[in-house]
């Protein structure tokens, strides 16, 4: 009896070792590769608004496709700080000295995801010198962290296994109007 207990435990650790721990971490490879390409997608993102000084509904809608494609559920955060330089300036021929600092403003996602919106070329214009930030974490959970936590018992509220950010200061004035 004693005998038939420990093989039939030797065969559930053996089931385990041979199908369960190769899902795994075949499962946690794939949310690397995830993970590699969300940081990719982000760079080119923020990237992209650097050199251009715009931001358009269809570069923020390509960048939403883009990142629903890897399979995951986003939320993406974004942070637009507009240099305010301050007007009173004395000027001089090419002579000039400003009085006081330069001033950032921020809008945030949702004020900028209005003014896209409410924008009649859906565009918003950035200058040289404004600051870009966009982050993206997963809202679902991947596979890697079901099989392990319904193999581990354990929870993973809260934890986002897919996360990029990156930001960067617009290097050319965009043309148009906002």
């Amino acid at each position: 009896m004693q005998n038939s207990t420990s093989t039939i435990i030797a065969l559930f650790v053996a089931a385990v070792l041979l199908f369960v721990v190769p899902l795994v971490t075949l499962t946690e490879r794939n949310d690397n590769v995830v993970q590699e390409n969300v940081k990719l997608i982000v760079e080119e993102f923020v990237t992209d608004i650097k050199n251009t000084g715009k931001l358009t509904m269809a570069k923020y809608q390509n960048f939403q496709n883009r990142l629903s494609a890897t399979g995951n559920e986003y939320n993406i955060e974004m942070e637009i700080q507009y240099l305010d330089e301050n007007p009173g300036k004395k000027l001089e021929q090419s002579n000039y000295t400003k009085i006081g600092e330069n001033v950032y403003y921020s809008e945030y996602t949702s004020q900028i995801l209005d003014k896209l919106n409410n924008s009649t070329n859906k565009t918003i214009v950035l200058k040289e010198g404004d600051l870009v930030y966009v982050g993206v974490t997963n809202q679902n959970s991947t596979a890697a962290q079901t099989l392990k936590s319904s193999f581990l018992s354990f929870s993973n509220e809260g934890e986002y296994v897919i996360s990029a950010d990156s930001s960067g200061m617009v290097n050319v004035n965009g043309t148009g109007t906002n």
